[in-house]
């Protein structure tokens, strides 16, 4: 971070459901093993009723987004050795994204975790980033599932760049986001899930 010889480390999962015991454990420990600062998931499949469940030893921070029913679901998860004082969160009701704004090692920063619905995701995430516009700022780090591709990179060779996909990455370079991944890894066509389409 700016001005600090200290460092944050930041992951993004879809978990693809946590309501199994086996899964939420396996979880946990590639966590520990991975060691980040903050870890964003996606897809838990928990309810509001079981914000419970999602428990791991020496994460006691931990903000989550579910709906009513076992689908979607999001999480921010901050370790206990990292110096994190939230000052406002958003969530969405129906479990699509999590906002948490905060301060982490004495710098401002505002984390949108994202997992977007399978049909209309580019006018879904759209929508988010106008509904949030006000909270989002320079020190923003924005990700998740946000399930269409945004590079052709990340495409099948039989999806098309279609209306919604140009309008969504036309507002992302509108309000200056970069995909930090496709900046680090401009030909990586690697994945943490992947569908039938990308096998």
């Amino acid at each position: 971070m700016a001005g600090s010889s200290s460092h944050i480390t930041i992951l993004t999962l879809n978990v693809n459901g946590l309501n199994a015991p086996i899964k939420r454990h396996r979880l946990a420990n590639w966590i520990k093993s991975q060691d980040p600062s903050v870890c964003c998931i996606q897809e838990t499949h928990l309810t509001r009723r079981d914000i419970h469940r999602l428990k791991i030893k020496g994460w006691r921070k931990i903000y989550q987004a579910n709906g009513e029913q076992k689908k979607a679901g999001v999480a921010i998860l901050v370790s206990d050795k990292t110096d994190f004082k939230p000052s406002k969160i958003k969530r969405d009701k129906e479990g699509h994204y999590i906002m948490v704004k905060g301060s982490i090692q004495q710098e401002e920063l505002t984390i949108l975790n994202i997992y977007a619905p399978n049909t209309g995701a580019p006018r879904f995430i759209k929508q988010v980033l106008r509904d949030l516009q006000r909270d989002l700022d320079s020190h923003t780090i924005i990700m998740g599932d946000f399930n269409t591709p945004l590079s052709t990179l990340d495409r099948s060779t039989r999806q098309k760049v279609n209306k919604d996909i140009q309008e969504l990455n036309s507002s992302l370079q509108q309000a200056d986001l970069i995909d930090i991944y496709r900046t680090l890894h401009p030909k990586s066509t690697e994945y943490t899930f992947f569908s039938a389409p990308h096998r």
